[in-house]
């Protein structure tokens, strides 16, 4: 049995590793800024909040655990949190653990991280990885590329727009490329680096790879819907995002976001670690997947 932290266990993904981790009878807890939200575990998973602000108590947190696996992050900057922060933060986090003695710290990344990206998020992700290397800590880093399953974000929130708007809208060309890997895959991915003695580095990407164009047509024809596929430029499909994201109080799709996706930073040659296909999980998901939009804000909350 393992000591294990979590980093927003009753979020998303970090919900799904923490299930994991005490279904295998591992002793685990999270620390996160959203102590108030349900907690499905019970008294399996204690519950404390994140101290960034207080280095002492964050090593009071982290004091005689044996891993920790970071999923903590920010989509995109807004008023009450953004990349900086996240970035500042995380790097207290590593250095808490260096002095609590954590033995594994297993770090949630994004596919293609580059220090010298003009893509905060990809930038800030990449100075993360440099600054846990440098740690001297054991590590293993995972890089997602998009994650899909009940409850998801991005691809319920395509689905929806599929299903309920007149045109089936895609950026460009559409001839970049995504790797969507189900929540499942990519938790048991996390589980596996957390028990590994070894410093890796790897690419969580699924089964299918897909263009954009053949994504969008590929739930359409799931769902058994015909409609037209149009091709918007960047800042056309950006403004009609902010349309929505106005309407649902939410912020669906960034700039940032669109250019990372276009510049096929979703996309790396590497071989699938993911066993579940989007494709299947689709069909079988058909009549829930985008029947409701996923709001980001209000899961933060």
């Amino acid at each position: 049995m393992k000591k294990v932290v979590i980093t927003g266990a009753l979020s998303y993904s970090g919900k799904y590793i923490a299930e994991k981790l005490i279904n295998q009878g591992h002793e685990v807890k999270t620390i996160t800024h959203s102590v108030n939200k349900p907690n499905p575990f019970g008294e399996k998973l204690k519950v404390e909040l994140f101290h960034f602000d207080k280095p002492e108590k964050l090593l009071d947190s982290l004091q005689g655990s044996d891993i920790l696996v970071n999923t903590y992050w920010v989509r995109f900057n807004h008023s009450q949190f953004n990349h900086s922060e996240a970035v500042a933060n995380t790097k207290v986090m590593i250095e808490q653990a260096k002095k609590a003695g954590v033995k594994k710290f297993v770090h949630v990344s994004i596919t293609n991280p580059s220090l010298s990206s003009d893509l905060e998020y990809f930038r800030g992700k990449a100075e993360l990885e440099d600054y846990l290397i440098r740690s001297g800590l054991n590590y293993s880093i995972v890089r997602p590329a998009v994650l899909f399953g009940k409850n998801d974000i991005l691809i319920n929130n395509i689905s929806w727009t599929i299903k309920h708007l007149p045109v089936a809208g895609v950026f460009g060309k559409g001839d970049y490329r995504l790797q969507p890997i189900h929540i499942d895959d990519f938790s048991d991915i996390i589980v596996e680096e957390s028990l590994s003695g070894e410093n890796k580095i790897v690419n969580a990407i699924g089964l299918e790879t897909f263009t954009y164009n053949e994504l969008i047509t590929k739930l359409m024809e799931i769902f058994n819907l015909h409609k037209p596929l149009v091709h918007v430029s960047p800042r056309t499909g950006y403004y009609f995002g902010k349309v929505i994201s106005f309407l649902k109080n939410d912020v669906t799709i960034t700039r940032e976001e669109i250019k990372g996706l276009m510049d096929n930073l979703l996309y790396v040659d590497d071989v699938p670690k993911g066993k579940i296909k989007l494709t299947e999980w689709a069909r079988e998901n058909k009549d829930t997947l985008g029947k409701n939009y996923a709001s980001e804000l209000s899961r933060r909350r």
